[in-house]
């Protein structure tokens, strides 16, 4: 198997990890990336395939024994369904999926208009800002506060959890990434807990509420899982839609976008393009349950493989001009939201967001403008920027 030597801390790659994937895919589509010690498959054919290949999996074949220093946070990730393969996954998703239903997600539409209005009358008129923490970051953990019931003056706490949670699965965590995301699990679980318990007693109008609710009929979560359900709803929903937010914004901005893409008829292929062109996380790891081919080569039974989201979504086997941003391109699939039975369940809560509050920032903000040229931070997997600084 050829091999691709490339650092994720690179700068320049972090900055453009584009031009690294095209080359990667021109001698792939399979390469071993040294780096990460496994095989990455970056071509939209491979990534697709595996993704839905029931040969691979997120549960891990052979576990190592958790550490001492992880033992709370390690206990969420093995209850998460993201992390599980059937028949547990079956059975949780489906438990999600009868609470988390199109028309609670369509339902909530206004109450993101809402927050999305409050938090633009507090954008300042008068000098640059920084557009992430000040809209991108707060919508999403906003919105997920009110999805789930938790009280919205909990969202600083909820945000802080979260950020050192997903630090975990970026490359390079270090003693420090991980005591502080044992930490946040600590007092995550401690919080959901006793909410929880006060949920069970008075019941309100939301997922917690709901997931409850169908935990009393038979085939019930227990409270592991509906922890880490909750904490999974927050820390995936939340950190997908902040990046694209920002990675939208920068895109229509560099790109000097006609308004009209914005517009009612036309917002959905907008999200989706920028979902395809520059998405918010590059890499989904599979685990294989069984020797596979993968013509050149085969990936042997327990081996790991890293699917390549970013670099599928920029295939000019199945996008014309790939690199090119174009908001009126035909709609083809793309990787973003992942595939298969992972596929993420909160896709169409991040897709309303995106669709109603990129325009409203616009609408805002007419003349907006880039202060600064944005700089992504170092956090691959996810593609991030570090900050967008703009004049309003």
């Amino acid at each position: 198997m050829k091999t691709l030597a490339q650092s994720p801390h690179d700068p320049a790659f972090i900055q453009d990890p584009y031009t690294v994937y095209d080359a990667a895919r021109a001698r792939g589509p399979v390469l071993y990336w040294e780096d990460y010690g496994m095989p990455a498959a970056f071509d939209a054919a491979t990534v697709t395939a595996l993704l839905r290949d029931r040969r691979l999996g997120r549960q891990h074949p052979d576990p190592a024994p958790t550490p001492a220093h992880l033992q709370t946070w390690a206990r969420l990730h093995d209850n998460s369904m993201l992390e599980l393969e059937p028949p547990r996954h079956t059975r949780l998703r489906g438990q999600v999926l009868r609470a988390f239903t199109s028309r609670r997600i369509a339902n909530l539409g206004p109450d993101i208009d809402q927050i999305t209005q409050d938090l633009l009358a507090d954008l300042p008129d008068d000098r640059p800002f920084d557009l992430i923490p000040q809209f991108c970051t707060q919508l999403p953990v906003r919105i997920i506060a009110r999805l789930l019931g938790v009280p919205e003056d909990k969202a600083p706490d909820l945000l802080r959890w979260s950020t050192a949670m997903v630090a975990m699965y970026m490359a390079g965590a270090t003693r420090a990434t991980e005591d502080a995301a044992e930490g946040a699990a600590r007092e995550f679980v401690d919080y959901l807990s006793g909410y929880i318990d006060q949920r069970r007693a008075r019941p309100g109008d939301d997922l917690i509420s709901h997931l409850i609710g169908v935990e009393t009929q038979g085939d019930s979560l227990d409270t592991d899982e509906l922890i880490s359900t909750c904490i999974l709803l927050l820390n995936a929903g939340h950190e997908a839609t902040v990046h694209t937010l920002g990675n939208a914004v920068k895109c229509l901005l560099e790109n000097a976008t006609d308004p009209l893409a914005l517009a009612p008829h036309n917002i959905a292929a907008t999200v989706e393009e920028v979902l395809r062109y520059d998405p918010p996380l590059h890499i989904f790891t599979r685990h294989a349950y069984d020797d596979i081919d993968l013509g050149q080569t085969t990936l042997k039974k327990g081996a790991e493989i890293a699917l390549v989201l970013g670099a599928a979504g920029r295939d000019p086997e199945v996008h014309v001009a790939p690199d090119l941003f174009n908001p009126q391109r035909p709609g083809r699939p793309h990787a973003a939201f992942g595939g298969g039975l992972h596929f993420c369940v909160g896709a169409p809560l991040a897709r309303l967001e995106l669709q109603r509050a990129l325009p409203a920032l616009f609408a805002h903000l007419p003349d907006m403008s880039l202060t600064e040229t944005p700089r992504y931070a170092d956090s691959y997997h996810f593609h991030k920027l570090e900050r967008l600084m703009i004049t309003p």
